[in-house]
């Protein structure tokens, strides 16, 4: 289409507009909380087919050929329906964010189907500050998504182009604000006053606030069963689906003085974990059978196995407590932890055995003991060893993610924190505790870490099940997006 044709067909696109009342003059309070001379209102074009139709070929057309996508996602809920038409005129798949999570079904932020580290187009009716392109590419980022490009028909020249670009998203346009507003002129629709004065409110209002993207990154968290695809580790992976399936984000620490009274625990507090955390070396009545018991327990209730062996010694050494001693720990444990003190080393040396075999390892992170010096420097690091080595390494022991600098990571990395009792307090010996909801909910962990708040129970059973339902309304509530 030559430039004039485009034009001329840009002018009678705001024409119609103008036409259907979508373009409304007067004093209109906006969601950033200003009052303006101007109003766009295109929820109405649902009500006129081909106009739906000629704006989202307009839309689409007009991005250039840098811009590369694999899915569309419209900012709910005006530009719904103009994606669904670019799905369809393109044949590109189409997610659907959800303003409201719901607290029942599979409680999804982002609807459709997906692959971590593809690229969604989001497409919007017009832009003010960027604040609704930002909160929807924050959950589409969570999800392990990629967002580049937004694309708009209106930019409203008040901030939103600079506000998303310093968050890593180019804006496409289709026409300015002080455009369509000369278009009306041009035409006769709005008098030389009407224009003077929406011209005159945008150059007072050229940079409208927008909340950052690291508060609203803090505040959402994308469902298990999302991050399940993004975990490149199967043990991850399989952690992820036990908890989805059993509605459990519950781990028991298993600190008990005998084999025997850990297999009768397991039996009894299977139903209710999706993992179970043992100390292995405490036992005085360890037998080599040991671990092919517990491995039935936890294959009949579907719980995984976490050996709280905390290895921090040099490669070699690790490889071989790992693999050998008279524990055989890589034999019947999904899951080991590390320190990382002796450096990535230590995590060459356990995937060394351990990754052939499917095995998963946390890296301590934090740690819940009064006065530990597991912070700061030290947690920034296990962050970046964990995602060198993120085809092993499948999460970290922490006490509040959610502080951590730079915002929660890789969404695929499992947060396990333990010190988690009904009520908030801590014992003789320095340990720290806090309740599932500040754990979860607060503090931004996926799996409460529960000992002797179940162990010395009347009835485990029942005081798990407590806690499991505890837990997972925590994370119920936490995956709904509050954007503030």
């Amino acid at each position: 289409m030559s430039s004039s044709a485009a034009s001329s067909a840009m002018e009678s696109l705001i024409l119609q507009l103008h036409d259907i009342s979508a373009v409304k003059f007067g004093n209109f309070k906006l969601k950033s909380g200003i009052s303006s001379p101007i109003y766009i209102d295109l929820r109405l074009i649902v009500s006129y087919p081909s106009l739906l139709r000629h704006i989202s070929q307009t839309l689409i057309s007009s991005l250039p050929p840098t811009a590369s996508f694999n899915l569309i996602c419209g900012v709910p809920y005006t530009a719904l329906p103009i994606a669904t038409c670019v799905s369809i005129d393109r044949n590109l798949p189409m997610l659907m964010r959800r303003k409201e999570i719901k607290e029942y079904g599979t409680s999804k932020a982002i609807e459709g189907v997906f692959q971590a580290n593809q690229t969604c187009l989001i497409v919007e009716d017009l832009v003010t500050s960027g604040a609704s392109v930002l909160e929807t590419a924050a959950p589409l980022r969570a999800c392990g998504l990629k967002v580049t490009d937004a694309v708009v028909l209106i930019d409203r020249e008040q901030g939103g182009r600079e506000n998303l670009e310093k968050n890593g998203i180019q804006l496409h346009s289709i026409i300015k604000l002080s455009e369509m507003v000369g278009i009306l002129k041009k035409n006769e629709r709005v008098s030389e006053e009407i224009e003077r004065e929406v011209i005159k409110f945008l150059e007072e209002n050229r940079s409208v606030s927008v909340p950052s993207i690291e508060k609203i990154r803090v505040t959402f968290k994308a469902s298990y069963e999302d991050r399940a695809k993004m975990a490149k580790n199967p043990t991850g992976k399989r952690l992820f689906e036990v908890m989805v399936k059993k509605e459990s984000n519950l781990c028991l620490a298993a600190d008990v003085g005998t084999a025997a009274e850990l297999l009768d625990l397991a039996e009894k507090v299977g139903p209710e974990i999706c993992l179970l955390k043992t100390h292995v070396d405490i036992f005085p009545d360890f037998t080599p059978d040991f671990g092919s018991k517990l491995r039935s327990i936890a294959d009949r209730h579907n719980f995984l196995i976490f050996e709280d062996r905390k290895f921090a010694d040099i490669g070699n050494t690790v490889t071989m407590q790992y693999e050998g001693g008279i524990y055989h720990i890589l034999d019947w444990a999904d899951i080991v932890n590390a320190h990382i003190i002796s450096g990535p080393g230590i995590i060459d040396g356990l995937k060394l055995k351990g990754l052939s075999r499917g095995r998963g390892l946390m890296l301590l992170a934090e740690m819940s003991s009064s006065g530990n010096l597991a912070k700061g420097e030290y947690t920034a690091a296990a962050v970046k060893m964990a995602e060198d080595h993120s085809d092993f390494v499948i999460g970290f022991i922490s006490v509040n993610p959610a502080s951590w600098q730079g915002g929660p990571v890789n969404p695929a990395f499992i947060h396990a924190t333990p010190g988690v009792q009904m009520v908030v307090g801590g014992d003789s010996l320095g340990q720290q505790y806090n309740t599932p909801y500040s754990v979860i909910y607060a503090r931004g962990s996926d799996i409460i870490i529960v000992g002797r708040g179940i162990i010395k129970a009347a009835n485990p059973a029942q005081v798990a099940r407590e806690y499991r339902h505890q837990g997972w309304d925590a994370y119920l509530a936490k995956c709904s997006p509050r954007f503030t």
